[in-house]
């Protein structure tokens, strides 16, 4: 029997897409011979990985641990629900979660191996959607909220405040879930967004017939309106009148971090 060494495993797993044990499997069986195992990888429907990443992905989970003033948050992309619910899937996410809070995000670069095998288990596009470690500052607090659905996280949030107390810090994450802001404050939005949304809006005020004198006075209403949709700091809390800023009690909010399946 030829001698398989690692060097000939990861070169067919390189060629393929193929698992770590499968391309040995493949090699063991076809006698060292590349071409032969690589036959025998696409016969058994192992060879095929490398052309699922155009794929579209929209289903997925989300985890989320926390352990005082850090907490970590994984978004693991697939193309089913039916993968994303089962427990390999599930435990996977859950794994690169914790490892990110303990070693970093870079962590996830860790689960290269145990992403591959996943991905030719179930045969879909799989991907980590996004990683993030948060660290509050010295006297800021963390708050986390993971809306589970059928047994796997599909919204997570990790919020950080300065002088807010731990209800309005919680009810802000709450609220970050279902709003799905884009933005912290105003200053956070691209200026050539910015300008864009400007410009779209007075050629909407120009087209209803609106006087010129006042142009300006009515988009920068709709501008209002629009950072109102996508500023955290600008938008009704849980929809009402009074705003998230309003609500803070003179605090601030330091940043928030959210992942959710589709985003």
């Amino acid at each position: 029997m030829a001698e398989i060494t690692a060097k000939d495993v990861k070169a067919l797993r390189d060629a393929t897409g193929a698992g770590m044990m499968d391309a040995k499997r493949a090699l063991t069986d076809a006698d060292g011979d590349f071409e032969a195992a690589s036959q025998i990888l696409r016969e058994r429907g192992l060879a095929k990985a490398a052309t699922r990443t155009d794929r579209e992905n929209v289903e997925g989970a989300v985890a989320l641990v926390a352990n005082g003033t850090r907490a970590a948050l994984v978004h693991l992309k697939c193309e089913t629900d039916f993968s994303a619910k089962s427990a390999a899937f599930i435990a996977l996410v859950g794994d690169m979660a914790n490892a990110v809070l303990a070693d970093g995000e870079g962590a996830v670069d860790g689960f290269t191996g145990a992403l591959e095998d996943l991905k030719l288990t179930v045969k879909e596009n799989i991907e980590v959607g996004r990683a993030t470690l948060v660290e509050a500052a010295d006297g800021n607090t963390l708050d986390t909220y993971l809306h589970v659905q059928d047994g796997r996280g599909v919204n997570g949030v990790i919020v950080e405040g300065a002088g807010v107390d731990a209800e309005s810090l919680h009810q802000v994450a709450l609220h970050i879930a279902f709003a799905k802001p884009t933005a912290l404050s105003r200053e956070e939005i691209p200026a050539d967004l910015v300008e864009q949304e400007r410009a779209s809006l007075l050629e909407v005020t120009k087209a209803e017939g609106k006087p010129e004198q006042a142009w300006d006075k009515i988009v920068e209403g709709r501008m209002s309106g629009w950072y109102r949709e996508s500023v955290l700091l600008e938008q009704g809390l849980h929809g009402d009148k009074t705003s998230v800023k309003d609500t803070l009690g003179g605090g601030e909010i330091a940043r928030f971090v959210q992942a959710y399946l589709g985003g």
